[in-house]
C-alpha cells in the first residue's frame, strides 16, 4: 500500500469528499447540512407555508388588538410589568396571544411533519434520496432540523413582530427583565411546537398514507389540548370525591393534586403552566398552596431566575417528550426497509 503524501492528507481533512479506492466518501455533516437546505427551500417556498404565515399573521393582529384594546384595565389593575401585558392582555372576546400560541401553536408542528416521510414513498423519492452518498439517518435528521429552523423564525418572527407593533400602538418601552421574559417565552414555545413537528415525524414514519398521519397527528393535539382536562377532573373525582361538604373537607386537597398531576401529562398543560409562570412575575408557586404556607408570607414579584426554578422541570419535561418522540421516529424509520416501498 503506498503511503499517503502530507498534501493529500490536507485535501481529504479540507474536502468533505473525497475517494478511497474507487468509491465516494461523504461525509455525515455534509449530506446533513444538504438536505436541511433542500428541506428549508420546500418548506419556505411550500403553498402550505403561506397558508399558515396567513393563519399565524390574522390571529396575532386579533391579539395585539385585544391586548391594546385591553391594557388600560390592565393596567389599572397593576401597573407593573405594563410591556408583558401586551403578550398576556385579551380583549373583550379576543384571547391573548399566550392564549392562541398554546391552541393554535401545535398547528406549525403538525403542518411541517405529518407527511414528511410518507410523501416521500408515495412519490417513490424516497428509494432515489436513500441511494445518495449520505448516510440514511441524514434523511430524517435533516428533516426534523429544518423543521425546528422554521418553528424558530416563525416563533421569534411573530413574537418580536408583536413587540414592536405594541411599542408603535402603545408607546411603550420594554425593562430589560422584560425583554428577557419574552424571549424565554418565545424558546419555551419553540420547544413546544418543535414537540409537535417530532410527534407528526412519528406518525408520518408509522403511517403509509399522509391523510392517516395528519388524522393521527389532530387526534392527538385535540385529545391532549381539550379532553385532557376532562379525564384528569373525572379521575380525581372517581379517587378522591367531593360530593358533600365531608368529603370535600378532607379531599379537596388530594382532588386538587392529583387533576393537576394528571394534566401535566398534557404538552399543552405543561406549556400552559410554564408559560404563564414566566410572563406573570406574580405567581408565586405551580403547586398548590394552603393556608398555613400562606402565613407570614410576603406578597411580591419573582425575579426572572426564581420563576425559572419554577418552571424549569416543566422545560425538561417538554425536551424529553420532543426527544423521545423524533427518538422513536428516528429507530422506527432506520428499522424500515425502503427499497420494498
Amino acid at each position: 500500500m503506498k503511503a499517503i503524501s502530507q498534501r493529500q492528507r490536507k485535501n481529504m481533512a479540507g474536502n468533505p469528499e473525497h475517494e478511497t479506492g474507487g468509491r465516494t466518501i461523504v461525509h455525515a455533516s455534509t449530506g446533513r447540512n444538504a438536505l436541511i437546505r433542500k428541506e428549508l427551500a420546500d418548506h419556505l417556498k411550500s403553498k402550505r407555508f403561506l397558508i399558515l404565515l396567513i393563519l399565524i399573521s390574522c390571529t396575532s393582529c386579533a391579539s395585539l388588538y385585544g391586548a391594546v384594546s385591553g391594557i388600560s384595565d390592565a393596567i389599572a389593575q397593576d401597573s407593573n410589568f405594563i410591556f408583558l401585558k401586551l403578550y398576556t392582555t385579551g380583549g373583550s372576546s379576543i384571547p391573548s396571544f399566550m392564549s392562541f400560541i398554546a391552541l393554535l401553536g401545535p398547528v406549525i408542528g403538525l403542518a411541517l411533519g405529518f407527511d414528511a416521510i410518507n410523501s416521500e414513498r408515495a412519490n417513490g423519492t424516497l428509494n432515489r434520496l436513500v441511494a445518495q452518498p449520505i448516510y440514511r439517518d441524514a434523511i430524517i435528521i435533516g428533516k426534523f432540523m429544518a423543521g425546528v429552523i422554521v418553528i424558530a423564525l416563525v416563533i421569534f418572527t411573530m413574537g418580536i413582530g408583536i413587540g414592536a407593533f405594541g411599542v408603535l400602538a402603545t408607546g411603550l418601552i420594554p425593562e430589560t427583565e422584560e425583554v428577557l421574559r419574552i424571549l424565554v417565552f418565545l424558546c419555551f414555545t419553540t420547544v413546544y411546537v418543535s414537540f409537535w413537528l417530532a410527534l407528526s415525524i412519528l406518525f408520518s414514519v408509522v403511517c403509509r398514507h399522509a391523510a392517516t398521519s395528519a388524522l393521527a397527528s389532530i387526534s392527538v393535539w385535540i385529545f391532549f389540548s381539550i379532553f385532557m382536562s376532562l379525564v384528569a377532573s373525572i379521575i380525581a373525582n372517581a379517587v378522591y370525591p367531593v360530593n358533600d361538604q365531608y368529603q370535600a373537607f378532607y379531599n379537596s386537597l388530594n382532588n386538587y393534586t392529583l387533576n393537576m398531576n394528571l394534566n401535566r401529562i398534557s404538552p399543552y398543560y405543561l406549556y400552559s403552566e410554564a408559560i404563564t409562570t414566566i410572563m406573570n412575575p406574580t405567581v408565586r408557586s405551580v403547586n398548590a398552596v394552603t393556608m398555613d404556607q400562606l402565613v407570614g408570607a410576603i406578597s411580591g414579584y419573582l425575579s426572572l431566575g426564581q420563576s425559572l426554578l419554577l418552571v424549569w422541570p416543566h422545560l425538561t419535561g417538554l425536551a424529553a417528550l420532543m426527544l423521545v418522540a423524533f427518538g422513536v421516529s428516528y429507530v422506527g424509520f432506520m428499522r424500515q426497509e425502503v427499497r420494498s416501498n
